[in-house]
């Protein structure tokens, strides 16, 4: 693209938009829709301000450019009230398509967690032979010889649970009895177990298991 196409371009920008930008703005706002460069944008405004078409005001290192306002007609106040309602108008517009546009964007975000058509068909394929993988290898244990039901394993455990709070209780009461004689024994507690024939837990290292 010719300096004069960019020129041209930034030239019927300004006079478009009727306001003041800096140069970094301007580049943002044509880039993507012209694919003018930065150094491009500089030397078409500053080219146009040479030549009189556009105005530029500098505020310490910043430089401002915007339409020459002598192109344009008076307006009357009648038209400028016109213009204010239409620019209400579009702004109501506006808010109303961005409001729109904010609900069909959430949908949308939404759509996209949800799996597409291929997917969940993928999914129930992949659970159906993770389904029937399961299956077999259930029939192969309950066909073996050492398998318990679910049942029979509950009941074992209650039993087992039984027994050990059982031999808890017995022990802290033959303990209890034993701590009672030591009371008026003469000698040590491991005589008397031997002497009346105790033989503890200890003696065999068993320990009573955890529930």
């Amino acid at each position: 693209m010719s300096e004069t196409d960019n020129a041209t371009i930034i030239l019927d920008y300004l006079n478009g938009m009727n306001r003041p930008y800096d140069a970094e703005t301007i580049f943002c706002n044509l880039q993507e829709q012209h694919g003018l460069g930065k150094n491009a944008v500089v030397k078409a405004l500053e080219s146009l301000a040479l030549e009189g078409k556009i105005k530029r005001k500098i505020f310490g290192i910043h430089k401002i450019y915007f339409a020459d306002q002598a192109q344009f007609k008076d307006v009357s106040v009648a038209d400028l009230k016109k213009m204010d309602d239409h620019i209400s108008g579009l702004t109501a517009e506006l808010q109303s398509i961005s409001s729109i546009n904010k609900q069909l964007s959430a949908e949308l975000k939404e759509l996209k967690k949800t799996p597409t058509t291929d997917e969940m068909v993928a999914e129930i394929q992949e659970l159906k032979e993770e389904c029937a993988t399961d299956k077999a290898r259930l029939e192969k244990i309950k066909s073996a010889g050492d398998y318990v039901p679910p049942e029979e394993r509950e009941r074992v455990c209650k039993e087992r649970d039984l027994y050990v709070e059982e031999w808890r209780k017995r022990k802290r009461l033959a303990l209890d009895m034993i701590d009672a004689i030591m009371e008026g024994y003469p000698k040590s507690k491991k005589e008397l177990l031997e002497e009346i024939g105790i033989e503890t837990d200890e003696d065999h290292g068993v320990v009573i298991p955890d529930k």
